[in-house]
């Protein structure tokens, strides 16, 4: 059958939209968070802190804006660890033997994580010690 002029074409390149493909990256993302969990140290400390962080808010019951605020930063600590721990794939796939160049790579990449997790624990405690004092 011969498209007409009003139907719509992907760009050259582009494949049209799939619905089994949309369900095969959400499965390529929970394969990439399983890796993640199995291999990557400091996952466990930020489940172990997140874990910790729910039970506190069980107990001190912040309001819907404050929960917000703790939500956004927790996500924001996950998401730059994932970042963090892609780059460091990438990098050591790119760049097998030492390199100057990508150890500041890696170093700013952790530095990202660390200031992450520093916003979110200085968060935490604006929202919670008034409520503890």
């Amino acid at each position: 059958m011969k498209k007409t002029s009003t139907e719509r074409r992907p760009p050259p390149g582009r494949q049209p939209f799939s619905l089994k493909a949309r369900i095969n990256s959400f499965r390529y993302a929970f394969a990439g968070l399983r890796q993640f969990f199995a291999g990557q140290h400091n996952a466990i400390v930020h489940a172990v802190a997140t874990v910790v962080l729910i039970i506190i808010c069980v107990f001190v019951r912040p309001n819907a804006t404050e929960l917000l605020f703790l939500t956004l930063v927790t996500g924001l600590v996950w998401i730059t660890e994932l970042l963090n721990t892609a780059i460091e794939k990438l990098c050591d796939l790119v760049s097998p033997g030492f390199n100057p160049k990508v150890k500041f790579i890696k170093d700013v990449a952790a530095a990202a994580v660390l200031v992450s997790a520093i916003v979110a624990v200085i968060t935490a405690l604006i929202i919670f010690i008034p409520r503890l004092l």
